[in-house]
């Protein structure tokens, strides 16, 4: 049973929320009276740390302890409280108007490393990050709702000149992508080296 609470807590942890026990049964492939028996001893291991288990009839999460928990805010709260400055409202800008993109193409927009600007918009909650369908190395970093709602808009479409900024976006990208291909298509062949 030990062992089941330890595979809990890993399950909580990397869920990153509440999970219903019953999805923490099929995914462990055990009963549902072995998930309720296991918590209570997984609570008994987190006493006197930094987490805590949180129970209801239905679902159980990981949680910063009481007694730490001021600690936790006060250190979020001073990093939220500092402006985003330009890089991010670029980085949210690029995201917004183009869509989905991963940390390599949004790079590639600005011209400089931006994942230290990405990692500051993500735990301020602005955008967050999905796995990327068609390069399973990259994430693919989109707005969140509360981005959404604090601008006011439903969806990006709602933006001034969506449409107009998201084309010129897009013709930039092509533009770029077309002006490298002669450079890559002679380093290919090794025609470059005979200009």
């Amino acid at each position: 049973m030990d062992d089941l609470s330890a595979k809990i807590e890993a399950l909580l942890f990397s869920e990153g929320g509440s999970l219903p026990k019953k999805k923490i049964a099929q995914l462990l492939d055990v009963s549902l009276a072995h998930v309720d028996e296991a918590l209570p001893k997984l609570r008994a291991r987190l006493e006197n740390g930094g987490l805590t288990l949180v129970v209801s009839d239905t679902e159980a999460a990981l949680v910063v302890a009481a007694p730490v928990a001021p600690v936790v805010q006060k250190a979020f709260e001073r990093e939220l409280g500092r402006e985003i400055g330009d890089a991010g409202l670029e980085v949210i800008s690029i995201i917004l108007y183009r869509g989905p993109s991963t940390r390599t193409q949004i790079d590639y927009i600005r011209g400089v490393n931006t994942s230290s600007t990405i990692r500051t918009l993500a735990s301020r909650g602005l955008l967050e990050r999905a796995a990327n369908p068609n390069d399973a190395r990259e994430y693919l970093y989109r707005p969140t709702v509360e981005l959404l709602s604090h601008l006011g808009i439903r969806d990006a479409h709602e933006l001034p000149e969506y449409a107009k900024i998201a084309s010129e976006l897009a013709a930039f990208e092509e533009s770029q992508k077309k002006s490298s291909e002669p450079f890559e298509n002679h380093a290919a062949t090794g025609d470059i080296a005979q200009q």
